[in-house]
């Protein structure tokens, strides 16, 4: 498959579906996580997709790059986050299970793309 745009990178897809189910996994937390971890784990989330796109249409691998490990620092940053989350019962197991798989793929993938490079 010819890639066109970053819509068309796995990459991406998967990111923008980590940020899906962070937006639904949060809807629950409580009300006063609404401008402490609930949008900390938002902004994290949603900064993976689109550093991978402001990335692709860079000119440059070199800046391309930059921006992947941008976003797998954002991968980081949200893992950290969910620990947070499930340390403080907004989580259950099984969530917490889920979601840290899917973490950990898109940061594996993102590995995969830099060493590309």
């Amino acid at each position: 498959m010819e890639i066109k745009n970053f819509k068309d990178l796995r990459v991406w897809q998967k990111g923008k579906e980590l940020a899906l189910k962070i937006y639904s996994l949060t809807s629950v937390f409580p009300k006063e996580e609404c401008y402490g971890l609930t949008s900390q784990m938002r902004r994290s989330s949603v900064s993976i997709p689109c550093n991978i796109a402001e990335g692709f249409n860079r000119y440059y691998s070199k800046e391309y790059r930059r921006f992947l490990y941008i976003a797998q620092g954002s991968c980081a940053e949200l893992e950290t986050q969910i620990e947070l989350a499930h340390d403080l019962n907004y989580i259950v197991d099984n969530q917490y299970i889920e979601i840290l798989e899917s973490v950990d793929y898109e940061s594996r993938i993102l590995n995969n793309l830099i060493k590309k490079l």
